[in-house]
């Protein structure tokens, strides 16, 4: 056998090898069958949507970990309806008894600063946006209407975790208001943006990192601080709660009706994240806590993982991200977070608990419970509700 006869017989058993060794995008059942398992763990844990949790203290369950959580049942619910799902009933009545219990307030009521307090009206108002029943909409509105009347609001989320749990909010308000004929309907996520321009380029001398593209959770962690291994510090859920509020900021967005300012802002900053998460993923597809030190509490963890493949998988769906680059990183991350996260019962393990930075709430392991069992939760099935819409 001559030389070149044998080199073309090699690239081709070695291209079969690879493609017989590619993952597989997953059949939408399982996908949904994943995403419902751990939904019906939690219900049954927590039968009474409106009661109070209890970490170490009593809290309403208006508060934003049970915000997040509703944010991912409510696109599970999505899907359920178009499926004809005989869990859609229940999971949805859930959202409203939830809301109901809290008459349709946020934490603190309608004077609250934290973005924190007011996370829980991202699924309030599209809630609304089904039912039209303004109970649902008019806490939060007026909550948004006195944080626009108060320009010192303009400072207020001096951590990142706000952006995910404020923004989607402002522009959520300004697409119902631009369908129901106002013509001032810009206001709310005109004032989004400039919440997220201080945060992005004052706060802390601005907590966004442009040449790298990701973001320091707070300025407690803007250098000289540094990584046990000399790098910055990029906490993996502090920049997926940005990731996901960019998604949810530009769906909105381009759901409005002649509206689109700073979309291509927003998409810049997605493009560099994406970018830069590409880069510092994990082989078994998860990413670490610490996004640039794999020695500081190194490990697979969900929350932050959950929350780039909702990101990237919402990309692709929407012909941002190229699929073919993105759809193999899309399918191994969701297939490891299935793999190694869902226990038989619905539990998900590898969750990091509340905290801040890749040290909080540690060991993080597949029997660690964190504690709260709700947000992470939400994460899984905002990540799962993009990869079910994948097309094969």
């Amino acid at each position: 056998m001559n030389i070149k006869r044998l080199t073309t017989l090699i690239a081709l058993f070695t291209i079969i090898i690879l493609a017989s060794s590619a993952q597989k995008l997953p059949k939408q059942e399982s996908i949904l069958n994943a995403m419902e398992l751990a939904n019906k763990h939690f219900i049954e844990k927590h039968p009474d949507a409106g009661a109070a949790t209890f970490v170490k203290k009593m809290r309403p369950s208006n508060l934003w970990t049970r915000g997040v959580y509703f944010e991912g049942l409510y696109e599970l619910t999505v899907i359920e309806k178009k499926v004809n799902s005989p869990l859609y009933d229940t999971n949805f009545k859930y959202i409203i008894d939830w809301g109901n219990a809290h008459e349709w307030f946020p934490r603190n009521g309608i004077k609250t600063r934290n973005a924190d307090d007011y996370c829980c009206g991202q699924t309030y108002l599209r809630i609304y946006s089904q039912i039209k029943d303004y109970v649902c909409l008019e806490p939060t509105m007026q909550c948004m209407d006195n944080t626009l009347r108060n320009r010192e609001s303009l400072s207020d989320w001096t951590w990142i975790d706000a952006i995910q749990m404020g923004l989607p909010v402002l522009t959520k308000l300004s697409q119902i208001k631009a369908t129901e004929g106002d013509e001032t309907f810009s206001r709310y996520a005109d004032w989004g943006w400039k919440m997220y321009a201080w945060t992005r380029n004052e706060e802390g001398g601005g907590l966004f990192n442009k040449e790298e593209g990701l973001w320091w959770r707070d300025k407690d962690f803007v250098p000289p601080y540094k990584e046990p291994n000399g790098k910055n510090c990029y906490w993996s859920r502090g920049n997926g709660w940005v990731y996901a509020a960019l998604v949810r900021a530009m769906q909105d967005i381009m759901d409005t009706p002649n509206y689109d300012s700073h979309l291509d802002d927003y998409k810049a900053d997605f493009l560099a994240m994406t970018e830069a998460l590409k880069k510092c993923q994990r082989k078994d597809g998860f990413w670490n806590v610490s996004l640039h030190d794999e020695s500081n509490f190194g490990g697979k963890e969900l929350t932050g993982t959950s929350l780039f493949l909702y990101g990237m998988a919402w990309g692709v769906n929407n012909g941002i991200l190229p699929k073919k680059e993105y759809q193999p990183i899309i399918i191994k991350t969701w297939n490891a977070l299935v793999k190694e996260c869902l226990h038989k019962d619905g539990t998900l393990g590898f969750v990091q608990g509340t905290g801040k930075q890749p040290s909080d709430s540690q060991p993080v392991a597949f029997d660690s419970e964190p504690d709260f069992d709700d947000f992470g939760l939400g994460c899984f099935l905002l990540a799962g509700s993009e990869v079910y819409k994948l097309k094969k």
